[in-house]
């Protein structure tokens, strides 16, 4: 199984700001050390051109060179930079390896990715430009070039919803969104996907569980998925600062363990992300992904000689 990582990437950031950008590295070091049979390769960049099959050309030049207008970097919440710039792209670039990667071998990972709250001509929520949709478009379009076609299902089960995401793909039958979220959380206001399971504050296991049980068995009767993007957001913890859900470490598990289960029942290969993570214990955010990285790996070694 391979996984690609971006983090020597670091935003300048001032004091006290609230991402969590450590927790990219201690996530890649927790990997290496428990779980060295995943081959961890360095993230390519993605190009213009991969960028603007989705995203519009006035808003990548202006990332790139600086001259993004100062209310849309407030919407994305960092400072511009050269570094953030080229993060931005090297998250891309890893989703977009990563997905290459799942097509190949069953089961593959980033280690950032997740970025569903940009759209095409903005970002926000600390998502610069949409990894899932870039590489949804990149691979599309290679297959149409081998005169194929590749439908491609989103499992969104970070808390915030989408909306990014949701907003790309409106009435494009190939790419079908699936969204559990907060419902009174970020995003306040929410964008129309296929699936939208909106939760209320304090859902812990249980009702969580039957609400993503639902969803994935929809998900089936509507689609028939090619590839499937997995946002595994460890924000839905009830230890997370911007969650207000009440998972467990092992309701987290369970809920990995499902999309994984749907996954290898259908024969899907599937691209894991990390989206969201802000727990009061950055120790705890990066134990509850490394436990969705673990259980990845199960899942690939399952599924070796997956249909493709």
């Amino acid at each position: 199984m391979q996984a690609f990582y971006s983090d020597q990437f670091v935003l300048p950031l001032p004091v006290g700001h609230r991402f969590p950008m450590a927790k990219y590295a201690m996530l890649r070091d927790a990997v290496a050390q428990h779980l060295p049979t995943i081959q961890l390769l360095q993230a390519p960049r993605a190009s213009d051109a991969e960028l603007m099959l989705v995203h519009v050309p006035a808003y990548v030049t202006a990332i790139a060179d600086g001259t993004v207008a100062a209310a849309v970097m407030r919407e994305i919440g960092f400072p511009w930079s050269e570094a953030m710039a080229e993060r931005a792209r090297r998250s891309v670039g890893a989703t977009v390896a990563a997905a290459r990667s799942a097509l190949r071998r069953g089961v593959s990972a980033s280690l950032a990715g997740g970025t569903h709250h940009a759209y095409a001509a903005k970002g926000g929520g600390f998502c610069v430009f949409n990894d899932v949709a870039v590489a949804a478009r990149v691979l599309q379009a290679q297959r149409a070039r081998e005169g194929r076609s590749l439908q491609v299902a989103v499992i969104d089960l970070d808390v915030h919803q989408g909306n990014g995401t949701a907003h790309i793909f409106q009435g494009d039958d190939s790419v079908f969104t699936l969204s559990l979220h907060g419902e009174k959380n970020f995003p306040f206001r929410k964008e129309a996907g296929d699936i939208d399971i909106g939760l209320p504050d304090g859902c812990a296991d249980a009702d969580y569980l039957a609400a993503l049980d639902r969803a994935l068995s929809e998900l089936a009767q509507r689609c028939r998925p090619k590839l499937v993007f997995f946002l595994a957001g460890a924000d839905p913890f009830e230890g997370d600062r911007l969650g207000r859900l009440k998972l467990t470490p092992s309701g987290m598990q369970m809920r990995d363990q499902r999309v994984f289960d749907w996954c290898f029942a259908a024969r899907i290969p599937v691209v894991v992300l990390m989206a969201g993570g802000y727990g009061v214990r950055i120790e705890e955010t990066v134990a509850l992904q490394l436990q969705t990285f673990r259980l990845a790996l199960a899942h690939w070694q399952k599924s070796q000689g997956i249909a493709r």
